[in-house]
């Protein structure tokens, strides 16, 4: 299953920023706008993989169980 996301982008000036709108935390500043994408889509996965392992590691070893959830 594959989850979209979006994307906000503006140039300022000499630089590409942007950020991720669903992900709180997940913002890039590049010098093109290829750049830019790369690198946002370099962070959202990390911070998607970081959140994962953290919600794991709450479980302090007890039995758990995942559940997806579609929207």
């Amino acid at each position: 299953m594959k989850q979209a996301y979006t994307a906000v982008i503006l140039r300022d000036e000499d630089w590409w920023i942007g950020w991720i709108q669903e992900i709180p935390g997940v913002n890039c500043q590049e010098r093109t706008k290829n750049e830019l994408m790369v690198s946002l889509k370099s962070g959202l996965e990390d911070i998607l993989e970081l959140n994962r392992e953290e919600a794991i590691d709450r479980t302090e070893g007890e039995t758990f169980e995942e559940v997806t959830i579609v929207l």
